[in-house]
């Protein structure tokens, strides 16, 4: 993507943004990587990533027991810097350290964490299961390597049989050196020999200090001396064979400590392959998880992009990120933008007050779109954009010293060069378009160049001050005015972008504001051509006009919510009145089944009594539990009847069995009489 427009849409300034929620080398790494790009594909399944890693994250952090399946915060603030060791596990031969081999265990030990989160997790986050598949399981060599490194870099007593021994016999011979060199203390007390009572080291040999001129008094090996000159650093000779000894115990020791590191450096070598996807995945996840934190913090939407045969430009509520930044550290809130631009209407025209958030819409638009082709989400409500093959900007004032250019040929020659780079995919910012010359010529010339670039079928956002501009996007088709607000009573700009209607510079207003004297914008007024004061004037009157409009539509709207929860209201009243009859009519039948079964145990005693035959109670029984269940149907017709959503299904047909009020027996349908009123018959049938 030919994005040679980036630095005045600081794209660099919203990467360092970015890497605040970076904590590791490795996605340090991977965001210096970041950059728009056009492979659709690639940029459709990273924003799928995205989206999954931000419901992640949000799900993790909410309260939650830990257990298998829970979504646990994933953190990388602790993997350490292992770039120098993987590049030696690729050169035969060379050995690691044993500070680089811990660095490598503990990050393959993170790893295989996150390995074992994500994928509990695989059906609920199937891509991000999937990234942690790149991520090795090498529990094998972990378990072979755990333990072996201290955290401060030192092989532990224990990584090899023969080191533990050779450490406890050094252990030992320092015992023997030490009892041997107190000895010579003792003796040497009080003979003027010492110049302080202590043993220390020189050229790895326990020495003890002695004064300088009495070491004749002394058998032994100077080893060095002070600063001062004042003392010696005398290795007595009764403990020269004891630390030889020593030397050579350490000496072997560290030709073990030297073999048990290339051991491990090729345990590990065999995994390098491995272990390099391993770290390249770590580094993918951190800044795919730092993508989900910024969307967090700046209330980010994951953009989607149009097709190519329906290509759309849309933002709703979206906001400029670095602005968003500074004005959060001010405690000031920052006002969205909202646009719209498809097939139809390709280009915006956005005019209005100076300092009105005319440059900063533009460098918004602008700088959402390289986020969003770079792969991020985007602070905004709703986005969606085509692939531009590249946003080519002129905003601001691009005068050039070196070359010799004023304002309008800097100006001039940067979109000549736009001109010749542009295409049907390109988006094209420009900024006060046809500025730093006569009006006339440059609202001619503005036309000429927005043709041009409506004609190649480029997106096109352009601000201006310029009538004939302003006219320009009113009077022709594809063509889409915009204004940005001005308060006439503070004679403040307001920063709302409004489409559909051009603004006014308001530039003789907001001199008044800033203490310009009353005469002078008077004479300023009438100065004016009639037409420039007509249209001054129009443009007021409409903007004052929509702003009424904007406000009787804000209250009609705040009407229709409380009328909304008027209704809810109303609502959930007549749902309880009806589950309260239907509660008495539940509990009126209850009460008849139990006065049925009353009545039916003394029919079965009656039976039972009078033919005293077992063959006819259970005869009686089956004909009273037949008697029971229809009964039970009618009654359970009866509550579905008085149910509100059964109501409207009920179909009442020749035949149909009824309840009638205030008769207990049962009763049908014989005939229908008119569209509501139907004969029964009751009694016995």
């Amino acid at each position: 993507m030919q994005i040679f427009s980036a630095d005045l849409l600081e794209f660099e300034p919203l990467r360092d943004l970015i890497a605040r929620y970076i904590h590791s080398a490795l996605g340090t790494r991977e965001l210096e990587k970041l950059a728009p790009h056009t492979d659709r594909e690639a940029l459709v399944s990273v924003l799928a990533d995205v989206a999954e890693a931000l419901d992640y994250l949000k799900n993790a952090m909410q309260p939650q027991t830990a257990a298998r399946g829970a979504v646990i915060r994933i953190r990388f603030d602790s993997l350490p810097d292992i770039e120098k060791a993987v590049a030696i596990l690729r050169i035969e031969g060379a050995g690691l350290e044993a500070k680089q081999i811990y660095d490598l265990t503990s990050l393959l030990e993170q790893a295989g964490e996150m390995r074992g989160i994500l994928s509990g997790v695989g059906e609920r986050y199937p891509r991000l299961a999937g990234k942690s598949n790149q991520l090795a399981d090498i529990r094998p060599l972990l378990k072979e390597l755990r333990g072996k490194i201290l955290p401060d870099g030192s092989l532990a007593d224990d990584a090899s049989v023969a080191l533990n021994r050779l450490r406890r016999d050094i252990e030992k011979q320092q015992r023997h050196v030490q009892v041997s060199l107190e000895r010579f203390l003792r003796t040497h007390h009080e003979d003027g020999t010492l110049q302080e009572e202590f043993i220390t080291i020189r050229n790895d040999r326990f020495v003890v200090p002695i004064v300088t001129g009495q070491q004749r008094k002394v058998s032994g090996v100077i080893h060095g001396a002070s600063g001062s000159g004042h003392t010696l650093f005398v290795e007595p000779l009764e403990t020269i064979d004891l630390n030889n000894e020593l030397v050579r115990l350490r000496e072997e020791e560290m030709r073990e400590v030297h073999r048990i590191l290339r051991e491990l450096t090729d345990h590990l070598r065999r995994y390098s392959t491995d272990i390099s996807r391993t770290v390249e995945a770590l580094g993918e996840l951190e800044l795919l998880f730092a993508k989900a934190q910024f969307a967090v913090d700046f209330d980010c939407t994951v953009p989607v992009f149009s097709p190519d045969r329906d290509r759309k430009l849309v933002l709703r509520a979206a906001r400029h990120p670095l602005l968003e930044d500074v004005l959060r550290r001010q405690r000031k809130p920052i006002l969205p933008i909202s646009l719209s631009l498809d097939e139809k209407t390709r280009t915006l025209l956005i005019s209005g007050p100076n300092t009105g958030g005319k440059s900063v819409s533009m460098k918004t638009v602008g700088l959402l779109v390289l986020m969003a082709q770079a792969g991020l989400p985007v602070p905004a409500a709703e986005a969606e954009f085509p692939i531009f093959d590249q946003v080519l900007a002129d905003i601001g004032d691009n005068q050039s010293i070196q070359e010799s250019l004023s304002t309008f040929s800097a100006h001039i020659a940067h979109i000549r060069q736009m001109l010749e780079e542009a295409t049907r995919d390109s988006l094209v910012l420009l900024d006060e378009l046809g500025r730093a010359t006569d009006p006339e010529e440059g609202g001619a010339l503005g036309v000429a160049i927005l043709d041009t670039f409506r004609s190649t079928g480029a997106f096109t956002i352009s601000s201006t001050h310029l009538l004939a501009l302003k006219v320009y996007g009113a009077s022709t088709a594809g063509v889409l005015n915009g204004s940005m607000g001005f308060d006439d009573q503070t004679l403040q700009p307001t920063y709302v972008l409004r489409l559909g209607a051009p603004g006014k510079s308001a530039g003789l207003d907001i001199a008044t504001r800033l203490g310009m004297p009353s005469y002078l914008i008077e004479h300023a007024r009438s100065a004016m051509s009639h037409q420039e004061r007509d249209i001054s004037r129009f443009l007021s009157e409409l903007h004052d006009k929509l702003d009424r409009a904007a406000e009787t539509e804000r209250q009609l709207d705040q009407r229709l919510q409380a009328l909304v929860l008027k209704e809810a209201g109303l609502a959930k009243e007549w749902e309880q009145r009806e589950r309260a009859k239907l509660r008495e009519v539940e509990q009126r039948c209850e009460a008849a089944i139990a006065q049925f079964e009353t009545q039916a145990r003394e029919t079965i005693d009656q039976i039972i009594e009078s033919t005293e035959q077992k063959k006819a109670a259970e005869q009686a029984m089956r004909r009273v539990s037949k008697t029971r269940r229809e009964f039970k149907e009618q009654v359970q017709s009866t509550v579905l009847g008085n149910t509100p959503a059964a109501k409207p299904k009920l179909t009442i047909e020749e035949g149909t069995r009824v309840r009638l009020k205030g008769i207990r027996e049962p009763a049908r349908v014989r005939r229908k009489i008119g569209e509501n009123k139907l004969e029964v018959e009751a009694g016995l049938m």
